[in-house]
């Protein structure tokens, strides 16, 4: 869910013309669903989408330029960042695909991510956040297991669960299936019921 594009008009139509063409990456318990018969097993529920936010400067703003309840002139997603998620929203909705818990970074261009996408309310987690803006790395492990515990989670009955991060995070688990996963990218994973998950697929807009 990557977008180069700056027009919101074109970031949709070309969300949601390929949505429908996931490609499944792994095959760790079997093949897992791709294309279409993905996007009928997304519309069933039971899956967990755990995606990078979108588009958002390394900086943040000039205090002049931040947006008003940006209290603490964090990082803010930028005019690609905003119409990408809302194409992603949009493009969630149309395709039919139910959404059930929304899990977050508390970071400011994790919930715009949500707020564009209108997702609903979400739930934020310091262990989805960016350690202050620097992602600092966590030589302890605990974050990393707490990530891998809460995407292993099944989802609310014929929901999907979405969870918002940041790349080291999600790279801290998946760090063959993250390589180079960009902004508003998204793993699809499948929680086994027993502790584990099968990523499905790794979903973006590659124009």
């Amino acid at each position: 869910m990557s977008y180069r594009n700056s027009s919101g008009a074109a970031c949709r139509r070309g969300f949601l013309s390929l949505l429908p063409l996931l490609i499944a990456v792994t095959t760790a318990q079997g093949d897992p669903p791709s294309g279409r018969d993905l996007l009928a097993a997304l519309r069933g529920g039971g899956y967990v989408i755990l995606m990078r936010h979108t588009s958002s400067p390394h900086t943040p703003p000039d205090p002049a330029q931040a947006n008003a309840d940006s209290v603490q002139h964090e990082r803010q997603l930028d005019e690609t960042g905003r119409s990408s998620a809302r194409a992603m929203g949009e493009a969630l909705r149309r395709l039919q695909i139910p959404i059930g818990q929304v899990l977050s970074s508390p970071a400011y261009r994790a919930l715009e991510t949500i707020k564009f996408a209108q997702l609903g309310p979400a739930s934020t987690y310091a262990q989805l956040g960016d350690s202050g803006q620097s992602m600092v790395a966590d030589k302890s492990g605990a974050r990393a297991a707490w990530l891998k515990a809460k995407t292993a989670e099944s989802p609310m009955l014929g929901k999907n669960t979405i969870i918002v991060t940041h790349f080291p995070n999600i790279n801290e688990i998946y760090p063959q299936e993250a390589t180079g996963l960009g902004d508003g990218e998204a793993l699809i994973l499948r929680p086994d019921g027993r502790g584990g998950v099968q990523i499905a697929a790794r979903v973006k807009i590659d124009e």
